[in-house]
């Protein structure tokens, strides 16, 4: 049995399919099952991983956890794992662990999942993607208003993953002893910039965008009305700052699942109904 958590995320999700399509035993952790389109192949079990002590029936019976990190009590989550007899742990981490500043909040929230599955005694694999192509989701308010998108950081590139190739390297990975202890960088297989990913959303909508690039000072405004401080501190970090280069493309998609990654235009074309 494989337990999934974040189930009902973009990457979470797209996992559950993929190990239901290969017929492999998979529970889904979710915190209102009555929210998910139940699937009979599925279990569906609900439990919270800031609450170690609600993920018991979770844990029953299961060989391999999909974890999500930054949640507050990771030893003792993972601590009911290892009492439940889970051999193996595939973290979804980030890429920018390597290099990255550990006072800065999202290297630091990694770092400390890494950390506490490399002491929890479990056998681990760590993903750490670049950026998701879903993160494209943040202009449909702007979308649904008009033809001009107002994003930050226009001039970084960033070579975004479609969160299905997560998903399928996270399943190529699952119970496989050859990925015990090792890291797996992630990326998509271009970087590209804000106006990048407008101009092919454009063409595959047949609609006139357009972006307009924020000032910092602007973005900074428009992030804090929705994310603490530490983490739009963070985000000024690695790109106004330059702390962090997410633009470079690795090969390890390919390598591990033995087809190319996605492209931005598979991305938006897949999801064209949610932009119109």
């Amino acid at each position: 049995m494989i337990l999934v958590t974040g189930a009902s995320g973009n990457v979470g999700g797209a996992l559950v399919v993929e190990l239901a399509a290969q017929g492999r035993p998979v529970r889904a952790l979710v915190r209102d099952a009555g929210k998910t389109t139940q699937r009979h192949e599925v279990q569906f079990v609900e439990g919270d991983l800031n609450r170690p002590d609600s993920l018991s029936e979770a844990l029953a019976d299961v060989e391999a956890v999909f974890l999500l990190g930054g949640f507050r009590d990771m030893p003792g989550v993972l601590a009911k794992a290892r009492a439940a007899g889970v051999a193996h742990v595939v973290l979804l981490s980030s890429r920018s662990v390597v290099g990255g500043h550990a006072d800065n909040a999202v290297v630091k929230m990694h770092m400390t999942g890494e950390a506490a599955i490399g002491a929890s005694g479990i056998d681990w694999t760590f993903l750490r993607p670049s950026g998701f192509m879903s993160n494209t989701f943040e202009w449909l308010e702007q979308l649904r208003a008009g033809d001009v998108v107002r994003a930050p950081f226009g001039g970084v590139p960033i070579a975004a993953i479609d969160p299905r190739d997560i998903a399928s390297v996270a399943a190529a990975v699952l119970t496989r002893r050859e990925h015990y202890g090792r890291s797996h960088a992630l990326s998509g297989p271009a970087a590209l910039l804000p106006a990048d990913r407008l101009e092919m959303l454009a063409q595959i909508l047949d609609r006139p965008l357009r972006l307009t690039a924020q000032s910092d000072a602007e973005a900074r405004v428009e992030m804090s009305r929705t994310t603490p401080a530490e983490y739009v501190d963070a985000f000024f970090r690695f790109f106004a700052d330059g702390e962090f280069d997410d633009a470079p493309v690795v090969p390890t998609v390919q390598e591990i699942t033995g087809r190319p990654p996605r492209t931005f235009e598979d991305w938006a074309t897949d999801h064209a109904e949610a932009f119109r």
